[in-house]
């Protein structure tokens, strides 16, 4: 099978005890693309990879690799006949082989010298060639998580699907961990699925994001436009912290600009320090969290709403500052708790 064709679950259901914890689902992994699986613990997001992977049959549904079909009632191609790289948090590497023999341990029917240099390329390829030699027990969490990458690509697989992968990081290590194993996979123009629980991961690492809850999809798009125009509230609170006001409490040249609602969500985005601005706010607090100042600002006595700030002025406690409102970062809250004022 060509490893550059899309991978399709086209109404898939799993159930466990009567329970479906995946609920017709449908999702396209293409070519060359990072897809991340978005969603709180208990969304289904680890079963639905196990679908794809093959470890689990589907109860309703389909799963074409391309056009050939791999998981139905009547079909189930089982995991090690798929050609798929699994990726999870505790890297699963050999303990009594070093870097390069992990990463060749899977290329069977090639020679010696074939298996080495396929797995110095991609050790090479996620950085690792200096630690070749180095088992399991004498590299960073960070380095096997990398190994582990490098062995599923070795294999030419066609699809990679990646379960968490860096949730077991430390955080300083995450980021460049993720950025050198990603470009990887992306360079390898094969379909990637990752799931995550962490908006802000899945924003800045995925071409496409799938919002999951319940075992249910509840929308799939670019990260913009998820983020900017959410299908739903439950979409617009998985892709970041929204603060839910009522209307009674905004001042009117806000009003002005958004659609009628008995209530908004606001993204910290949406209220921005302007001397211009045609509202003044009290700050109840403000606090600098690196190139950024997180700010809250008070509406009214029991509401208040948060603005995020670039610049090297941060104001104090009581101070009146003007501000003004981008309202692609609102949205009309359809069930709004009006008692609520958390952020989510």
């Amino acid at each position: 099978m060509s490893n550059l064709l899309p991978i399709h679950a086209r109404g898939v259901t799993r159930r466990y005890d009567g329970r479906a914890v995946v609920d017709d689902a449908s999702l396209t992994l293409q070519p060359g693309k990072i897809t991340a699986l978005l969603g709180q613990s208990g969304a289904g997001k680890s079963t639905l990879l196990r679908l794809f992977a093959g470890l689990e049959p589907v109860d309703a549904g389909e799963i074409r690799h391309g056009d050939t079909l791999v998981s139905s009632l009547s079909k189930h191609v089982p995991a090690e006949e798929r050609r798929i790289g699994l990726i999870f948090q505790d890297f699963a590497l050999f303990p009594h082989l070093n870097a390069i023999d992990n990463v060749g341990f899977g290329l069977t029917g090639e020679t010696r010298k074939k298996r080495r240099e396929t797995a110095s390329h991609w050790l090479e390829r996620l950085g690792l060639a200096h630690r070749a030699k180095a088992f399991p027990h004498e590299l960073s969490g960070g380095e096997q998580q990398r190994v582990s990458i490098a062995r599923a690509l070795a294999a030419r697989p066609v699809a990679i699907l990646m379960d968490e992968p860096f949730s077991g990081l430390d955080v300083t290590l995450k980021s460049e961990v993720r950025r050198i194993a990603l470009a990887a996979v992306t360079e390898a123009g094969i379909p990637a699925l990752l799931v995550s629980h962490d908006a802000s991961e899945a924003m800045r690492d995925a071409d496409r994001i799938a919002v999951m809850k319940d075992g249910v999809i509840l929308q799939e798009d670019t990260p913009e436009a998820l983020y900017l125009n959410p299908a739903s509230m439950a979409v617009a609170r998985a892709l970041g912290p929204l603060r839910s006001v009522r209307r009674d409490v905004l001042p009117p040249a806000w009003l002005a600009k958004l659609p009628e609602a008995e209530a908004y969500c606001l993204r910290p985005e949406a209220v921005r320090l302007d001397a211009a601005g045609e509202t003044a706010l009290e700050v109840i607090k403000a606090q600098r969290t690196s190139s950024l100042m997180e700010i809250e600002l008070k509406l009214s006595d029991e509401t208040s709403v948060h603005a995020l700030a670039i610049g090297p002025y941060c104001p104090a406690r009581g101070e009146t500052v003007r501000v003004s409102l981008s309202p692609e970062f609102a949205f009309a809250d359809p069930a709004p708790n009006l008692s609520d004022n958390s952020v989510s």
